[in-house]
């Protein structure tokens, strides 16, 4: 078996990298390459909890912007994050996989309610726990919701797939010169205002001393090559 770096990863992935081009709802096709990137951690001895956007549906901030009060907006937001949950566990299932989704909010019929106990326990068992409804409160994003359960699971680290392929000092997209960064501190992160995650789980992983990794999804074996400790993306600490 192959050494890996991360042995418990709390792993974000973007409700929009799974939408592909339609750019709403979910493409099977990655959905089914997500999963068996996931199955090949596993496999490997890794312990895997997974947070799913809800872009693909819906965005509070943005979607719901000067039309909706925001906690309303929010709400809507923390749904898709579960439908997103129910779809992926399922695709983990057929995978092979024992996947188990964890809400924030009570809902029993679609899912388990979270609690830490409940989550380190099926970690410990080998299943791969989905944490759905982010944080069961308005205002806070998932990215804020990945750290979280990261650091309440004691997580070795943090990976946020995203839909860029690390972090840059602005849009790589829109600005051609834009500098792409491979390691960097929170301090950094801070200082320079780079829009890798939202600050509050930018604060939250400092103050808690977690290390992140923000990668692109697409990008090939992405997620195995982490875990095995390959440096792509960018990496961010406290010290290096």
């Amino acid at each position: 078996m192959p050494e890996i770096k991360y042995q418990r990863i709390l792993l974000k992935v973007s409700g929009e990298a799974l939408a592909g081009e339609a750019h709403r709802g979910l493409d099977f096709t990655i959905v089914n390459q997500l999963c068996d990137s996931i199955k090949a951690c596993v496999d490997m001895g890794a312990q895997i909890g997974l947070v799913i956007g809800a872009g693909n549906f819906w965005r509070g901030v943005k979607d719901g912007a000067d039309k909706m009060q925001r906690s309303h907006a929010d709400a809507m937001g923390m749904l898709g994050t579960v439908m997103n949950a129910i779809a992926v566990a399922d695709a983990l299932n057929r995978h092979g996989l024992d996947a188990r989704v964890l809400s924030a909010v009570e809902m029993n019929k679609f899912a388990e309610y979270y609690t830490r106990d409940l989550a380190e326990r099926y970690l410990s068992e080998g299943k791969v726990v989905l944490f759905a409804a982010g944080t069961g409160n308005p205002y806070f994003s998932t990215d804020t919701g990945a750290v979280l359960r990261g650091v309440e699971i004691e997580a070795d680290a943090v990976l946020m797939a995203k839909n860029v392929d690390a972090i840059y000092s602005a849009d790589p997209a829109k600005d051609p010169n834009a500098v792409r960064y491979s390691r960097l501190t929170y301090g950094e992160v801070l200082s320079k205002n780079l829009k890798a995650t939202d600050i509050t789980a930018m604060a939250l992983a400092m103050d808690n001393d977690m290390t992140m990794v923000c990668f692109g999804l697409n990008e090939e074996n992405s997620i195995l090559r982490v875990v095995r400790g390959e440096e792509i993306g960018t990496t961010v600490k406290n010290h290096f």
